[in-house]
């Protein structure tokens, strides 16, 4: 195996307000929002008046897992 460095990401968050998070990534035409839902936003105390329900890190990193 090579110690050569073969890809580095480059990517950009911005918090927005509460759990609502922009993240530029490369190939992405625009910013991808993120933030809580359902359970999860139960879990962390998130009133819907805060944000309104986003699709979580959680669910990015599952799906790609699965994918």
């Amino acid at each position: 195996m090579s110690d050569q460095v073969v890809y580095t990401s480059h990517i950009r968050i911005e918090r927005v307000q509460g759990p609502h998070r922009r993240a530029y990534l490369p190939a992405a035409a625009g910013p991808i929002h993120f933030g809580v839902h359902s359970e999860i936003a139960g879990h962390y105390g998130v009133s819907p008046d805060v944000s309104e329900p986003r699709a979580t890190t959680l669910d990015y990193v599952v799906a790609a897992a699965a994918g």
